[in-house]
């Protein structure tokens, strides 16, 4: 290698956003490929390799990728042909550069998908193309989960080791207790139920769910989703039957955090409650499990439980409230880069 070939300094910082993932279309193919990477993750799924292997194989990538596809359909935006949540990432990277910007131009930010495309590897190799001597990886998850934010760490540092000049690498912490994301929550929603046509009788707080063993082991994001679920209901001053905290998105025959919110909301109907709205506060973009699980799937079980008005109300997503929350976590980050 000759010192010609050799990068200068350019002295530049990265940011790196990244969310959880998204199939490239909704065919039968391109969804076996995202599944395969997304429940192959073993941060993801604990159970015994050789059993999973032989359940995953023969079993759930013959039959969900079809089913999955026919979800995706539902939400999935045409005029990009691309996800929501791609849609979404990319316009809160767009408009954090912009932000930056102002601040340092030596900024520059990109986003990545931890599966499917654009990849962590990708986007680290093009900032560090960029001279990016820093990077600051932004798991976009406000409660730390080992199989959301802990695997976006595996997957940057995989990509690090196959670099010979690395650039030096920072995480951010989760947020799910700053007041700029608790406030954000608050005022999103009250400005989407000052606008509804009626008025909830409760507020559903629907998190992501995670296997009960998971937590037992030491996992902590049950304690920071309730630590955002009690910061909520001390802002709205509503009690823990006015707010309530519940658990979605489970997946095999294992037990889940608890209450499960399918269930809470053919329960709630069918004890006579008529009119609630479910926050999703744990999605920084809504995706698939808020535009179609809750916003459909839900909503369809709580009113065919007689239960008659359903709100889903709108994940934080590029709004200015959402981009204050990104703009924060990334300012406090960069303490003694910039």
């Amino acid at each position: 290698m000759s010192p010609a070939t050799v990068p200068t300094s350019g002295g530049r910082i990265g940011v790196l956003l990244v969310n959880l993932g998204t199939p490239d279309a909704t065919d039968y193919w391109s969804m076996r490929r995202y599944l395969k990477e997304f429940l192959s993750d073993r941060r993801v799924i604990e159970e015994n390799r050789i059993k999973w292997w032989l359940v995953l194989n023969l079993i759930i990538l013959t039959v969900r990728p079809g089913r999955k596809g026919r979800d995706y359909d539902k939400i999935w935006n045409k005029q990009r042909n691309e996800s929501p949540l791609k849609t979404v990432t990319r316009s809160q990277s767009d408009k954090l550069e912009e932000m930056l910007g102002k601040i340092d131009k030596r900024i520059r930010v990109d986003w990545a998908m931890r599966y499917g495309n654009p990849s962590i590897s990708s986007r680290l190799e093009a900032l560090a193309a960029q001279d990016c001597e820093r990077i600051l990886l932004v798991p976009l998850y406000p409660q730390y989960a080992a199989a959301t934010t802990a695997t976006v760490c595996d997957e940057a540092f995989r990509a690090l080791a196959r670099m010979r000049l690395q650039p030096s690498l920072r995480v951010a912490a989760p947020y799910y207790a700053e007041p700029v994301y608790i406030d954000a929550l608050t005022n999103s929603l009250n400005a989407a139920l000052a606008n509804l046509p009626f008025k909830p009788e409760l507020i559903v707080v629907s998190f992501h769910g995670m296997p009960e063993d998971y937590v037992a082991k030491g996992d902590p994001y049950y304690h920071h989703c309730s630590a955002t679920t009690a910061l909520l209901r001390k802002n709205l001053k509503l009690d823990e039957d006015g707010l309530i905290m519940t658990f979605q998105s489970r997946f095999g025959t294992a037990e889940w955090l608890k209450p499960y919110t399918d269930a809470t909301m053919k329960s709630l109907a069918e004890r006579g409650v008529k009119k609630i709205a479910v926050i999703m506060p744990g999605f920084a973009a809504d995706c698939l499990e808020t535009l179609e699980e809750i916003a459909m799937e839900n909503a369809e079980i709580f009113k065919h439980a007689r239960g008659e008005n359903f709100a889903a109300i709108p994940c934080l997503n590029d709004s200015s409230a959402g981009m204050a929350v990104i703009r924060d976590v990334v300012l406090r980050e960069l303490k003694g880069w910039i």
